[in-house]
């Protein structure tokens, strides 16, 4: 076989004995020998013969059988050096290529790092470059920074507030000159030092619970310091502000402090000047009250006696001056107490209805003195009892109306009483509406500001003190309430209040101790004295009056029996307050009840702070509150509060009942008394043929709007005087002249004098049953 030929059977046998290994490839091979050697021998033989001879063949095969293993042990090993040699040959080969890979990547990593140096080598020479010029600006900046340093220094210690910093340990570490001034000593003699070591020992307390909250709280805290500075003590309002960290660690204090010695001092004049205020509208309310006070009683002692008409009408009018100018008075209190934030809320429970009632009958009043019309609305349940200040919803209301009366030249006054349920609970919402002079849109919004008064129709401003309406709101605000005010000038103004009502049951009737008490009475103006004893004689009381404080020691230890003290805040030798200590002082009279006697309540109670006392009462002094106070501390019921059951005991016809607002009525004459009423009546009497007139005119004018305004004051005059059917026929006539015909219309007049007739005799009837029972009472 040549060498050509025995490559592809070298790899047959090669792959024979890879596949099956060297026995089986050697089987195979021996048995493939056998039969291309018989295959052979028998066409050999068939050739070159033409026949085959077995033998021969045979021997050829045997021949070949002895032979072919050694044949094929030695190409199997042949096969397996070959094979060897290959694998030697490819690993050989395989590692050159490794070798030179490695060869390669050396070459690149050294050529790397020779790039890698020259690079570094060229950044060195560059960050020698930036090195230098840094150092050049460090030494620029450095020089700028011991410039600014030394500018800050400057400016820190020529600063008139002082300033130190203090480290975690309570340290001093540093401080600026004008700190060094106030505590006398140098930076070198502060550094380095304790709080200890430099605060003297009175202050040191609040010095370290100071430190404490600021290290402790990490908050700032301001605080006014008082501290000797060259023989003088200043103020100064010290600022201690924690210093910390990036990590949010606390490492010492910072503190400011300025020196606030003028506004102390400022302070302390402006409370000086508030208290010497405070007194002085005390003393001068207490001066202009003793006049006032004697002006009232006198007045009221004048109504009780026999008068003819005119000088009823003179008394009633001194009476309501006298009330006008006790509100002023209140006005003025209340704007010193407003400006010391000390306006209170009195709630008590009241009547709301019974209230209104009270209010209506002063309007009335004012409003027929200036011959203006004025009518009431209620919306709503109002006779509820509710926790209100009575007094100061009085001033609030008495004010508005006061105010809409003096601006109001004719027309009439309405005032609207209105209970609206709201989400936050029950209100209660009155309006004063006038036909007056109104007020400029553009001085709406200043209306409420104080000593504002808003120029007229000529441009002059309006008169009076401008204090009211300042007042009024800050009441209204006191009870948690709003007010607002709409207004059309030429036309007339609105001013709508707002208080919630707390409702509450009514207050429980004391019971009558059926014995009168012996009460001192301390009291220095004669005028004063002789009005209070007389008040108080007539509840069937004993009075004893001193003039003096040491009269009133005096009585208080001779006399044995006293129930109750009177005591005026104001005398001539020793105050009220001095009495108070000095009869307290003795346990003898612990259980001696003392009431004070003052223009200003609040005053007194301040005055009084620390003293046992039972009350304090305004002067002049008001039956109601007198009467309530004997109440609450003997048993004794106000004898105000049973005033109406005579009224309670008086039966009136069903008649009666129907056509009249009896409520009203026996409000009106328990209130302003009978023959004010009967004036009242009188004046309707006079008043109803002018109106019928009118009515009849303005319907032959075909004037509806004219018919239904007359309609209107007729409403209000006959709801004045307690003609319910006549004030509920009018109403009808007001709302429905525009839809029926005028025949109608004409009817509705001739129906409206037979009911006027017919109830002015009804009312005439129960008032003089009022009047026999007032007699008989």
């Amino acid at each position: 076989m040549t060498e050509s030929s025995f490559g592809p059977w070298a790899r047959v046998l090669a792959n024979l004995v890879s596949k099956y290994g060297t026995k089986p490839a050697s089987f195979i091979c021996y048995f493939f020998i056998l039969l291309i050697a018989l295959i052979l021998s028998c066409m050999f033989y068939y050739v070159a013969l033409g026949e085959i001879k077995i033998v021969d063949v045979l021997a050829i095969i045997f021949f070949s059988a002895v032979t072919s293993p050694v044949l094929i042990s030695i190409m199997i090993r042949s096969i397996h050096q070959l094979e060897d040699s290959k694998t030697y040959l490819e690993s050989a080969t395989q590692q050159e290529k490794l070798l030179n890979q490695t060869l390669k990547d050396n070459i690149n990593r050294l050529n790397n790092e020779i790039d890698e140096r020259k690079m570094a080598l060229h950044a060195k020479h560059r960050a020698i470059e930036e090195l230098r010029k840094e150092i050049a600006e460090r030494k620029k900046t450095q020089q700028e920074l011991a410039q600014q340093g030394m500018l800050l220094r400057s400016i820190v210690d020529s600063s008139p507030d002082l300033f130190y910093y203090r480290d975690e340990d309570g340290v001093f570490a540093g401080c600026n000159k004008m700190f060094e001034m106030v505590i006398g000593k140098s930076s070198e003699q502060l550094i380095g030092h304790s709080v200890e070591q430099i605060y003297p020992q009175n202050y040191l307390p609040e010095v370290l619970s100071t430190d404490t909250e600021v290290s402790t709280m990490h908050q700032p805290v301001t605080l006014d310091v008082e501290y000797p500075v060259n023989d003088e003590n200043r103020w100064f309002e010290m600022r201690k502000l924690p210093f910390i960290n990036d990590d949010g660690k606390y490492i010492g204090l910072l503190a400011f402090g300025r020196d606030i010695t003028s506004r102390k001092e400022a302070e302390q004049a402006l409370e000086t000047a508030y208290k010497d205020k405070g007194k002085f509208i005390a003393t001068l309310s207490h001066e202009l009250r003793t006049p006032l006070n004697g002006i009232v009683g006198l007045t009221r002692m004048l109504l009780d006696t026999e008068l003819s008409q005119q000088q009823k009408s003179w008394c009633n009018t001194i009476f309501s001056s006298a009330e006008t100018l006790g509100n002023i008075f209140n006005d003025i209190i209340d704007l010193d107490k407003i400006d010391r934030e000390q306006l209170d809320i009195a709630t008590d429970s009241i009547n709301v209805s019974d209230f209104i009632n009270d209010v209506v009958n002063f309007a009335g009043l004012i409003a027929d003195q200036k011959g203006l019309d004025f009518t009431i609305n209620r919306v709503g349940m109002l006779d509820i009892y509710a926790l209100l200040d009575p007094t100061r919803l009085r001033q609030v209301l008495w004010n508005l109306i006061n105010n809409a009366v003096k601006f109001t030249h004719k027309g009439s006054v309405l005032l609207e009483c209105k209970r609206e349920n709201r989400e936050s609970g029950p209100w209660l919402n009155i309006s004063i509406s006038d036909t007056g002079v109104g007020i400029p849109a553009d001085q709406q919004e200043r209306i409420f500001d104080m000593y504002y008064k808003a120029p007229d129709l000529t441009g002059t401003n309006a008169i009076g003190s401008g204090i009211g309406l300042a007042v009024t709101k800050a009441l209204v605000l006191a009870m948690k309430g709003h007010i607002r005010v709409s207004s059309i000038q030429g036309q007339g103004s609105r001013f709508d209040v707002e208080v919630p009502l707390n409702l509450c049951k009514a207050p429980k009737q004391q019971s009558y101790a059926g014995r009168s008490l012996y009460i001192l009475l301390v009291e220095d103006v004669p005028l004063n004295a002789e009005i209070a004893t007389n008040l108080l004689e007539q509840r069937g009381h004993e009075v004893i009056w001193a003039e003096t404080g040491e009269d009133a020691l005096s009585m208080v230890a001779t006399e044995d029996e006293l129930d109750l003290i009177l005591l005026d805040m104001q005398l001539p030798d020793i105050n009220g307050d001095q009495v108070a200590k000095e009869i307290r002082a003795d346990s003898h009279f612990d259980d001696l009840p003392i009431v004070a006697l003052t223009a200003n309540v609040r005053s007194a109670e301040q005055e009084l702070a620390g003293i046992s006392i039972q009350g304090a009462l305004a002067k002049p002094i008001n039956t109601t509150r007198l009467d309530k106070m004997l109440a609450e501390l003997f048993g004794i019921d106000a004898q105000q509060a049973n005033a109406k059951e005579y009224l309670d005991a008086i039966t009136f016809s069903e008649q009666q009942q129907h056509e009249l607002d009896i409520e009203t009525i026996t409000d009106f004459i328990d209130s302003m008394g009978s023959e004010a009423f009967k004036r009242s009546v009188m004046l309707f009497k006079t008043l109803n043929p002018k109106y019928c007139s009118e009515l009849r005119q303005s319907l032959s004018d075909k004037d509806i709007d004219e018919y239904a305004s007359v309609a209107h004051k007729l409403k209000g005059a006959a709801g004045s005087v307690g003609l319910d059917q006549v004030q509920l026929h009018t109403k009808k006539m007001e709302l429905e002249a525009h839809q029926v015909q005028s025949a109608v219309l004409r009817d509705w007049i001739e129906q409206l004098e037979a009911k006027i007739s017919e109830g002015i005799v009804l009312l005439e009837q129960a008032i003089n049953l009022l009047v026999i029972s007032d007699k008989a009472k």
